[in-house]
């Protein structure tokens, strides 16, 4: 899928795409998808006769070129949300001719206004239609392949440090429904395991925590691989490299942000990388009478993720917002809300970096790039040993966890609760 800009290091397959605008192109067929899994629903509208059809066709790549296939000759343009299913209707549509309109899904909701009347999958693909005709389809970043890819394997990392910390709260809540007290802050180190061997509990309660710590160790192995592979290509990777530069920015959290942000040529301005991330504040403004409300979160999580993870190492004396920090903390605020602003910052900056660097910032990793080559972060020469075995955990109450300065176990630690998943290879958890 291109990003609608073809440049030097981008895919192969990257085309410039133009927005649609009805009257420049006459004779084209508009249509919009409203793309579920046992069918996609199509309104389409032929701007040479005025005829609109509808109908459905199956949810597959096949029935996607058919339909396409149905207007020889003729120029298609295709509105599509930006939802699960995407992908293989851009592909099907562009290997046919026609043009895919990614549209962002919050902000095409959000132009539809209050629902007056039935929401259905007719009115969706007919919604999408009308705002591409009038040139107002709010269109989402479709990346290049191979930050799609990025982008995927980065939103999987995420995932799996969820699941991991949904299983650490059950080990919780299970000590907790049995009256014990005093767990240390991580059950998943040694010291936590052999906590956890000790007690004295149920068979229930032991069947499932040990269930619950093979879960981790195998979420962890699968953990290990993937950053691994994550962090060597934020080491040589250009826009990770010149995001890495900022102070808290490690490699994971710069690879997120450069995929989540992507081609910052699209915005205007670099309040909408705030907004891209769902850190802005919400306003009510009527007259002159204007009410803050609280953070919006309509935007990207892992983004959301990423600055707020950067932006807690403000808190350091080697920071360059340390100053700034320690002002908002002596106005009342607190550590979460102070962190979030730095973390407003910090997407502003890295609007401006990634903008400096032009097409080249999302510029694939080649053979000849070294990873001695990389751009060094002011943290890492402090946090080396750390970044090596980082393993992240998820947000919980105040923001997420940090992870790019993890404590996690040493490699030759063995779990006092043994594990087949932990043992499979004959090492201990990682």
């Amino acid at each position: 899928m291109s990003d609608g800009m073809a440049s030097g290091g981008r895919d192969a397959d990257a085309v410039t795409r133009a927005l649609f605008v009805l009257g420049e192109e006459p004779g084209v067929i508009a249509a919009g998808f409203d793309v579920h899994r046992r069918q996609i629903t199509v309104d389409a509208l032929d701007t040479a006769t005025g005829e609109v059809s509808r109908g459905q066709i199956e949810s597959t790549p096949a029935a996607v070129e058919h339909w396409v296939a149905g207007f020889p000759g003729r120029v298609v343009h295709v509105a599509v949300e930006a939802c699960t299913g995407w992908l293989f209707v851009c592909r099907a549509l562009e290997r046919c001719g026609a043009v895919a309109h990614l549209a962002e899904p919050v902000e095409t909701s959000a132009l539809r206004g209050r629902k007056r009347r039935a929401k259905t999958d007719r009115a969706d693909a007919r919604w999408l239609r009308q705002l591409l005709c009038d040139g107002r389809l709010p269109e989402a970043w479709a990346p290049p392949e191979h930050v799609r890819q990025w982008r995927t394997r980065a939103r999987l990392r995420n995932t799996l440090v969820s699941e991991r910390t949904g299983w650490t709260q059950r080990i919780r809540a299970t000590l907790y429904h049995h009256g014990i007290a005093g767990a240390p802050d991580e059950l998943r180190t040694l010291g936590g395991r052999q906590f956890l061997a000790g007690l004295k509990l149920p068979a229930d309660a032991r069947e499932r925590i040990t269930i619950a710590l093979e879960i981790i160790d195998l979420l962890d192995a699968q953990l290990s691989e993937i950053e691994h592979h994550l962090r060597a290509l934020a080491r040589e990777q250009t826009g990770c490299q010149a995001l890495m530069a900022q102070y808290g920015m490690g490699e994971i959290s710069a690879l997120v942000t450069l995929c989540e942000l992507g081609d910052v040529s699209r915005l205007q301005a670099s309040r909408q990388a705030v907004r891209m991330a769902g850190i802005d504040i919400g306003v009510h403004r009527s007259d002159r009478h204007a009410q803050l409300g609280k953070l919006t979160r309509q935007g990207s999580a892992p983004l959301r993720w990423a600055l707020y993870e950067a932006a807690q190492s403000a808190c350091r004396i080697g920071s360059p917002d340390y100053h700034d920090y320690h002002a908002l903390k002596a106005r009342g605020l607190s550590h979460t809300r102070a962190s979030l602003t730095i973390a407003r910052k910090l997407a502003r900056r890295s609007y401006h970096i990634l903008k400096a660097l032009g097409p080249a910032a999302l510029d694939p990793v080649t053979p000849d790039h070294r990873s001695d080559k990389a751009h060094p972060s002011p943290m890492r020469s402090q946090h080396a040993a750390s970044s090596r075995s980082a393993r992240g955990t998820h947000a919980q109450r105040g923001g997420p966890r940090k992870t790019e300065r993890p404590q996690s176990l040493h490699r030759n630690d063995r779990s006092t609760i043994t594990s087949p998943a932990a043992n499979t290879h004959g090492r201990g958890p990682r």
